[in-house]
């Protein structure tokens, strides 16, 4: 609490601002606590939808010889026997993202409702700050790791392929009443994404805008320029940086940072590419560069990929020479 120490303009942004934001030790306030065990019940599950998801091996092999051999039933079976278990965690970790996206809505209600600056709501609600970056950090981990494991969609694909000829074979069905053909829809268009959670949070900043008509647009994306400009700072000032206790805390800022820039481009109408931006861009890809390039090869590509208004026209040509 307190260690935000300044209002962040642009001025202070040229001179090198002088504020804090403590992700490491950040507790909660009275007037927080609400809000933050609300969300703490979400974020307590993140690890396991990870450590799940990192552990995904796919049904490849028994699929491959499901198909090349379709008058073989017990190839059949055993492929469809070996698909069901992992649908049942794609669903879990589809479910997770709609626990998330109700969690990153209470925090944007929390960091941007008046009369308080969201400069403001940042240095007195620093655990609530902490945990929007919790989310954005575990978002891009996830998609990272999404992104490494085809076989997600080649199991989906082969589930949704299947389940209707299955259904004429009298074959094992109890899974419908766990994913119902519209729960396989909606999950079938979230693992179409490149980046799902990514997809998720940016719908939901998006829909908290247009849902809260009498809240300032600059109320949220202002809310988002500031974490990444003190995500950028932290990042490039010894001074700051050096206050972490593990090295793991710079690549969290980096995420986060990284996953602000992206929703404050979805949000806002010029993007965060323009001038006019209020996010530094030029100096943020420069301290992604300056880190080792294994740990932001993927936060690169999220730039490049995911970001909505990275090639228009009024992008200056040298953030795009930057990122490619």
């Amino acid at each position: 609490m307190g260690n935000l120490l300044k209002v962040l303009t642009c001025t202070e942004l040229e001179q090198g601002p002088n504020f804090f934001l403590d992700f490491e030790n950040a507790q909660p306030t009275e007037g927080e606590r609400e809000v933050w065990n609300q969300v703490n019940s979400v974020l307590q599950d993140s690890e396991s939808i990870l450590t799940g998801l990192q552990a995904y091996k796919g049904a490849g092999q028994e699929i491959r010889d499901a198909i090349q051999n379709p008058n073989d039933m017990m190839l059949q079976e055993r492929a469809w026997n070996s698909v069901c278990p992992l649908v049942i965690k794609l669903k879990t970790f589809y479910s997770f993202s709609l626990r998330l996206e109700e969690a990153l809505k209470s925090l944007l209600e929390s960091l941007t409702c008046p009369p308080l600056t969201p400069t403001q709501h940042l240095e007195r609600e620093q655990a609530l700050a902490k945990q929007f970056a919790e989310i954005l950090h575990f978002t891009l981990r996830f998609d990272e790791l999404k992104m490494r494991i085809p076989a997600i969609q080649n199991d989906f694909s082969y589930y949704r392929r299947t389940i209707s000829r299955n259904r004429i074979n009298n074959m094992n069905l109890d899974i419908e009443n766990e994913v119902n053909n519209e729960m396989a829809n909606r999950m079938s268009l979230f693992y179409a994404e490149a980046t799902p959670m990514l997809k998720t949070l940016s719908t939901a900043t998006t829909n908290f805008v247009t849902e809260n008509k009498t809240l300032p647009l600059e109320n949220t994306t202002d809310c988002l320029s500031t974490m990444a400009s003190v995500c950028k700072v932290m990042l490039e000032t010894p001074e700051y940086s050096s206050r972490f206790s593990s090295e793991d805390t710079l690549l969290f800022c980096m995420r986060v940072m990284v996953g602000v820039i992206i929703l404050y481009d979805h949000v806002h109408p010029n993007g965060a590419f323009n001038k006019s931006s209020k996010i530094d861009m030029k100096g943020c890809i420069k301290v992604l560069k300056d880190q080792p390039a294994d740990n932001v090869e993927g936060l690169l590509n999220a730039l490049k990929f995911t970001t909505k208004h990275l090639n228009d026209e009024s992008t200056p040509k040298n953030i795009r020479t930057m990122l490619q």
